[in-house]
């Protein structure tokens, strides 16, 4: 190995040990009180160290909020182009979003559950995040245009989806000795009693009308 690969791996192995420093203190201590002095303590590093990373603390979060969001969009898109059918992929986009945010709760609870002046005014639109929710609104629609499910705005059922789904995760995470249930079953459960709402009806469950009935035009 050469003398510039090996600092290009040394330099990613620091970012990687700052991010995730800066997460566990931003959910320990809250973003406001942390100080790159205190994360470079954390690391042993001196706060010029980090600076060579980071030009400050908002640009240091935003990092932390944006590779979390990277990953989960790949997670995401992964899926949708292996998974069957429109549905399918919709239910295992949801359990995926909630399993992501179980196994990375640090990077979960800093991006989504500890609103912060670091990221005030960041626009959503051709964000990371943008990515993300896409993934999740293109899900939508595909189990519309299919007749899975059916819904007079997508966008509107992507984000009840998604409430749904962060509820439950940020729950798991952030309380502590409720008798939930099992978490498996409480998550699919979520999942499915959110889906089941939406589903189409199935053609055998239509009631059976005589064309010119105007009261369940509808279904047509």
């Amino acid at each position: 190995m050469g003398t510039s690969e090996r600092r290009t791996r040394h330099r990613a192995s620091l970012r990687r040990e700052i991010l995730d420093a800066a997460s566990r203190l931003f959910v320990e201590e809250g973003y406001q009180r942390v100080t790159m002095r205190r994360i470079a303590e954390r690391i042993e590093y001196s706060p010029t160290t980090i600076y060579l990373h980071f030009k400050d603390k908002n640009e240091l979060l935003s990092a932390v909020c944006e590779e979390t969001f990277s990953q989960l969009a790949a997670r995401l898109e992964r899926l949708q182009r292996t998974s069957g059918t429109p549905l399918g992929y919709l239910r295992e986009g949801l359990r995926t979003y909630v399993d992501f945010g179980l196994a990375h709760p640090n990077q979960y609870i800093v991006t989504f559950m500890n609103p912060s002046q670091g990221l005030g005014g960041a626009p959503f639109e051709h964000s990371i995040g943008s990515r993300a929710f896409d993934t999740l609104r293109q899900g939508v629609r595909a189990c519309v245009e299919n007749g899975d499910i059916q819904t007079p705005d997508a966008d509107m059922t992507a984000q009840a989806l998604w409430a749904a789904v962060h509820g439950v995760t940020s729950l798991l995470i952030s309380t502590r000795g409720f008798p939930f249930a099992p978490q498996p079953v409480l998550i699919d459960h979520v999942i499915d009693t959110a889906l089941a709402g939406l589903k189409a009806p199935a053609a055998s469950a239509r009631p059976t009308v005589q064309p010119q009935s105007k009261e369940w035009n509808h279904f047509e």
